[in-house]
């Protein structure tokens, strides 16, 4: 994230920004005057920028500690039935508006869309997209995706790239600026951006070792390990596939039960390490250090992905994997449940709601079309979801096809040892040709026999279902994992497609993880502006908390504790605070003035949809889907995929009460500081305190405050009724 210091600009953006906004009102308010002439000629309005430059030229009597005036008239005011009214006219100057002094700026537009298509296009994508995909109604959910994407993703995209590219400020300061009363929302974003920061770092270290271990011939889970002082096999290995195998007892080391803790493994601490350092030296010296890094993991991970979509379809029971993803169960359309998974995707998948969008916008011009910005980000993310799955089931169904075929084979053999002890009339012997075309042959030979014979032999073979090796092949979380190296057994050379594949899964990791480290960074260096001249000190002072933190995800039961929250606490606090978002910015600043402010900032009028979006079907359908994603938890005990080592296979549990205890404990924690920060502000509005040069405290009544007719002038002027 190359950024160039502006500082030499600051100067004229000044004088530009003050000729801006020096209007009657502003000059009014800066002499102390308490009543302003309401018929003074019409001028032109400003919005957002005439509100940061008053707050400088306002003296503190007019405001709290946060720099925000917290009068009662501002409540009424807000939430008066003109909050939708569009202003009279709008200032085409101010999107000429460019960064204030001392706020970096980006080397380019290429390198803000790389951070933020890395950031939205991450591991998800290629960890739960395709699993969801699967087990949520095939290409139903595929449907239910592009619907939700555009009409509550897209619009949210807008809302929060626009926030910060206008404020200049991350989700923290956005938030408090746009209004007092939702100032929490930030707080929350922020909270969230650490937890998911916590247990992502461990799917990167996962990443990490896959790719270290790739640097081997033969590759380590391609063969089952030899016990120790023995001959044999490791039973364990034998029961299951080499590669489920690895996942579990080599990566993992996976309990039985999330109730069986342990210290964290060694292996998994030590790329646990290596993540947040590379974490750390990337974003030393702030923004100005990624760049270069976002070149390499965005754009190289699509070389790949699109390089393996050729290969992959290309393979034997390729078309099969394709024909699953893409048949559609019209019953999961009108499954709430379906739509209610569908949005938790999109969020986890987005990146909506953990302030990072914000955050990176904010060091960009205000004059920039976040527009294009917003559609290329969700376009990019979806194409890549969609690409990543059609390679994932291509090689499911490569992988179901060979399994079946090998079963076809195992029942021949079968059948040709009962025919030779006699259980078997030689009429049942199966062709020479069944060897050599299985998947062909092996059903005309069975519909070739007699009806009675054929019961016979049914019998005694073992069901060879396509569809129930690809079900199996897609159960549990490892999924894409176990996916991507028996991919590599297909190929010839594997090694070298071993370190190909997990070159392309850790630099969408790193390109997420930094996306989530600066919406943790940025709002500590806004909010505390001595940060901002040590970054470096800061920087590592944030890496290090999170690589302590992150290493009870490597325990032998980490990995069923980092389900419990990616899979089911992650997107709760996303919807509340999407939700505030949404209603804090179309319903108490006003979605028409929102829309009047994009209008200003691009220079052109946008299409008024968006301003429906945002004060009706955004929040209706944020409302009704948390309230489904609610009952569905009343109603149904949530469980996760565990490895039972006595019999090699994965098999259910439910997760133990202190869990639930935990994820309730998690949800109210990350969206506390919304009704905190609210109660806060409450009670400096019941209780105003004014402090006086001489320091003295006088308590006031609302009433005797300012006259709210004469309180606008940082706001939008409305037209007189």
């Amino acid at each position: 994230m190359s950024l160039t210091s502006t500082s030499n600009e600051a100067p004229s953006l000044q004088k530009e920004e003050l000729e801006s906004t020096q209007d009657p009102e502003i000059m009014e308010a800066q002499d102390m005057k308490p009543q302003m002439s309401r018929s003074s000629k019409s001028q032109s309005d400003t919005t957002w920028a005439s509100q940061i430059l008053e707050n400088e030229l306002l003296p503190s009597e007019y405001f709290g500690e946060d720099g925000h005036e917290l009068d009662s008239t501002l409540s009424s005011y807000m939430l008066s039935d003109e909050d939708n009214e569009a202003p009279k006219t709008i200032n085409r100057d101010e999107s000429k508006v460019e960064a204030p002094k001392k706020r970096p700026s980006w080397a380019n537009k290429i390198e803000y869309l790389l951070a933020q298509v890395g950031f939205s296009v991450g591991i998800s994508s290629i960890w739960r997209f395709p699993y969801l995909c699967f087990h949520n109604g095939g290409g139903s959910f595929i449907i239910m995706y592009i619907l939700m994407l555009f009409l509550i993703g897209v619009p949210l995209l807008i809302l929060e790239m626009a926030t910060g590219q206008k404020l200049h400020q991350s989700s923290i300061g956005a938030w408090k600026f746009i209004s007092p009363w939702i100032g929490g929302v930030g707080y929350a974003s922020f909270m969230v951006s650490i937890i998911v920061g916590l247990y992502y770092s461990m799917i990167m270290a996962w990443s990490l070792f896959y790719l270290v271990q790739s640097f081997q011939s033969p590759l380590p889970w391609s063969l089952c390990p030899i016990l120790k002082n023995s001959t044999n096999f490791d039973p364990e290995c034998v029961r299951t596939t080499t590669t489920t195998y690895f996942w579990y007892r080599k990566v993992l080391k996976a309990s039985d039960e999330i109730e069986i803790g342990g210290v964290p493994d060694f292996h998994l601490s030590l790329f646990l390490f290596v993540t947040w350092l590379l974490i750390c030296i990337t974003m030393m010296k702030g923004p100005r250090s990624t760049g270069k890094m976002l070149c390499i993991s965005v754009l190289l991970p699509y070389l790949i992905i699109f390089g393996f979509l050729i290969e992959t379809l290309q393979l034997e029971g390729a078309f099969f994997g394709v024909k699953t993803l893409l048949a559609a169960k019209v019953t999961a359309l009108y499954s709430m449940e379906m739509w209610s998974r569908t949005g938790n995707q999109m969020f986890l998948s987005m990146g909506t709601g953990f302030g990072s969008f914000t955050a990176i916008s904010s060091y960009m011009p205000r004059s920039n079309n976040c527009i294009t910005d917003a559609f290329a980000v969700a376009i990019l993310n979806l194409v890549t979801s969609i690409t990543t799955t059609l390679v994932l089931f291509a090689i499911m169904g490569h992988g179901a096809t060979v399994s079946t075929q090998k079963c076809y084979l195992k029942n021949a053999d079968l059948v040709m040892d009962l025919i030779k002890t006699g259980e078997l009339p030689p009429e049942a012997r199966p062709p020479d040709s069944l060897y050599h075309n299985p998947s062909l042959v092996y059903s005309m030979w069975l519909n070739s026999l007699p009806e009675e014979l054929r019961s016979d032999v049914l019998q005694h073979l073992n069901n060879c279902n396509t569809t129930w090796h690809f079900k199996e092949d897609m159960e549990g979380p490892g999924a894409a994992f176990m996916a991507f190296t028996n991919l590599i057994s297909v190929f010839s050379g594997p090694t070298l497609w071993a370190i190909v594949i997990f070159v392309l899964v850790v630099n969408l990791g790193i390109s997420t993880m930094l996306g989530i480290v600066q919406g943790i960074i940025t709002p500590l260096q806004d909010n505390f502006s001595f940060l901002k001249k040590h970054t470096k000190l800061l920087t590592v002072s944030v890496c290090v908390p999170m690589f302590l933190g992150s290493l009870i995800f490597a325990r032998p039961s980490g990995s069923y504790c980092l389900r419990l929250l990616d899979d089911h606490w992650a997107f709760l606090p996303l919807f509340f605070i999407v939700i505030m978002e949404t209603v804090g910015m179309a319903w108490i600043y006003g979605a028409r003035r929102f829309y009047a402010d994009l209008n200003t900032m691009l220079g052109y009028t946008i299409c008024p949809i968006y301003r429906w979006l945002w004060y009706f079907v955004c929040p209706v359908a944020l409302i009704i889907l948390l309230s489904s994603t609610l009952l569905r938890y009343y109603v149904t005990d949530i469980s996760y995929v565990a490895w039972d080592s006595s019999v090699s296979n994965e098999v259910i549990r439910n997760y133990p009460t202190w869990a639930k205890i935990l994820l309730l404990l998690l949800v109210i924690i990350t969206i506390l500081p919304i009704p905190a920060y609210f109660l806060y502000n409450f009670s400096h509005v019941v209780f105003p305190v004014c402090t006086i040069p001489s320091k003295t405290p006088i308590f006031i009544k609302p009433k005797d405050k300012i006259d709210p007719e004469n309180s606008r002038p940082w706001m939008q002027k409305r037209q007189s009724p």
